[in-house]
């Protein structure tokens, strides 16, 4: 979920912790490794198990939704995306002391890119443009709004505060001023007449993986999706592509001016939120919380 999301009270989790909740709910799998796997995520801990499967446990009260969105949608969303996603093979119930419902899904190979690194940026902006494509045409009644889905302007005033920390913090030799300029031509975008589309809503990173040739093998972690504004989808932009593969990203979407501007201004709401939350505890966000303000203010 969002890196903007605070996140008190932290469950603690351990690896004899998973394994006693897998041999307790799912006995045929008991006995198989347990190992916790590095994130740069704040809201889920992910362990191996065995070498076919991974486990998904809320760190916070704020992901169980997450966990049940998931159970509901992914099954129904898997035949309708070009793109692997997760396969949820078992749903955990509280147990063991701890309190949440968790998930066991298939495992997915792959790694996640980091900016500035890419092996095919254009050969990725192609294959995010189609996931982001089939998202959209997606028709699923009753679906949930999306997590940061609804109108640019409820974001105004968190934006704004953070903008002023980082003002007052002189963190990173930010542009304030520039960086609030980008935000309120965001919000001067229209968007009245936006319909709104499936989306992922945490095209983060962290939340894609490549295969060897740096192409687009999977995208996970769907727990904000649901539906809202398109723009929403657009994070990719700027958060993880260079210039020559965002603009085959936006050609390949068709994206118009406003929902382009309204996008921008979503990516960069994020990271300025994210990078003074972030900079001392999660280097990973706070890193591409900076090359979203660098790329975002460069292209503006």
């Amino acid at each position: 979920m969002s890196s903007a999301q605070r996140h008190p009270g932290r469950q603690p989790v351990d690896d004899d912790l998973v394994r006693r909740l897998v041999a307790g709910q799912f006995p045929q799998w008991a006995g198989l490794a347990v190992e916790r796997m590095a994130s740069g995520g704040t809201v889920n801990a992910m362990y191996r198990l065995g070498d076919a499967m991974v486990v998904r446990l809320p760190l916070v009260e704020g992901g169980v939704g997450d966990v049940e969105r998931e159970q509901q949608w992914l099954p129904r969303l898997a035949h309708r995306l070009p793109t692997a996603i997760p396969e949820a093979l078992a749903a955990g119930k509280p147990a063991e002391g701890y309190p949440w419902p968790w998930s066991v899904y298939r495992w997915l190979d792959g790694e996640n890119p980091r900016e500035g690194e890419l092996a095919a940026p254009v050969a990725l902006a192609e294959g995010l443009a189609a996931f982001v494509t089939a998202m959209r045409a997606v028709d699923l009644p009753g679906a949930p709004p999306a997590y940061r889905g609804g109108p640019l302007s409820g974001l105004d005033a968190e934006t704004r505060a953070a903008v002023e920390l980082l003002r007052a913090l002189g963190q990173e030799g930010v542009d304030c001023d520039a960086v609030t300029a980008v935000w309120e031509d965001g919000l001067h975008a229209p968007e009245s007449d936006v319909p709104p589309v499936w989306l992922h809503a945490d095209l983060m990173p962290g939340n894609l993986l490549v295969d060897d040739d740096g192409r687009l093998a999977a995208v996970i972690d769907f727990g904000c999706m649901g539906v809202g504004d398109p723009a929403c989808d657009l994070f990719p932009a700027w958060n993880l592509l260079p210039s020559d593969a965002r603009r085959v990203f936006r050609d390949a979407l068709d994206v118009d001016d406003a929902t382009w501007r309204r996008g921008r201004a979503r990516t960069l709401s994020q990271a300025v939120i994210a990078l003074p939350y972030h900079r001392d505890t999660n280097p990973a966000m706070a890193a591409n919380a900076r090359h979203v303000i660098r790329a975002v203010l460069e292209e503006f």
